[in-house]
């Protein structure tokens, strides 16, 4: 892992770790790493490859070779998911894609498979780890750490209403309930649960802006000399 600082970003489906994550990164000028896109791409390369979640050494074995880039735009703050040639930026996104990635992160082996790959990604000037584990587990040493939550209810309204400004069909209590399911999972896993490291900052965002939530972690990264 090269010597470069880190900030951790970690937290629940929908508290706005992604958002915040890629303004950071183009406001510092620092890499970006969607540790989740992660599990979400062994859960399509597994539906790829006729794989189901329930063989845990064959998810080890594409967790592994994973065929995964991640390329960034010079002239727009996006990122483009390449998985065995194929774009799949969106595709990784739809609900069942994030239920069966919260199905795979909650095995341990595949988890192993993928934290190296995960350290790797740290290089020059920085690295902003946008996930559920990155300040607990995969980079402890971070100088900031970052911890987003806020209510089912808020987060389920923001999922729905991002469907729906897609033209995509959604169901509110559908969303909230499949949120709650994968909140109890994330957060009760034998391996890596989703909580805070104990010495993250702890942002509720059910009543703030995205704005507000930048200045509090950019006020942070000033405090600790990170830019």
């Amino acid at each position: 892992m090269g010597n470069f600082p880190v900030i951790t970003v970690d937290g629940p489906s929908g508290s706005g770790k992604g958002t915040i994550c890629s303004l950071l990164a183009r406001e510092l000028g620092w890499n970006l790493l969607d540790s989740g896109a992660l599990y979400r791409l062994v859960g399509l390369a597994a539906r790829h490859h006729g794989v189901v979640l329930d063989d845990e050494d064959a998810l080890v074995v594409l967790a592994a070779h994973l065929d995964v880039q991640f390329e960034t735009s010079a002239t727009q703050n996006e990122v483009t998911i390449i998985l065995e040639g194929e774009e799949v930026t969106q595709t990784i996104r739809t609900e069942e894609c994030g239920a069966d990635a919260s199905v795979i992160a909650a095995i341990g082996s595949v988890r192993e498979a993928l934290l190296e790959r995960q350290r790797a990604f740290v290089s020059e000037p920085g690295l902003i780890a946008d996930g559920r584990d990155m300040g607990t587990v995969v980079f402890p040493q971070a100088p900031l750490k970052v911890y987003l939550t806020a209510s089912a209810e808020e987060r389920a309204n923001r999922r729905y209403n991002q469907l729906i400004n897609k033209g995509v069909g959604a169901s509110l209590q559908t969303i909230l309930a499949d949120i709650q399911v994968r909140d109890a999972r994330d957060m009760n896993r034998a391996v890596a649960p989703l909580k805070p490291a104990d010495d993250a900052i702890t942002l509720d965002t059910t009543q703030l802006s995205i704005e507000a939530v930048l200045a509090a972690v950019l006020d942070q990264a000033r405090h600790k000399g990170l830019r």
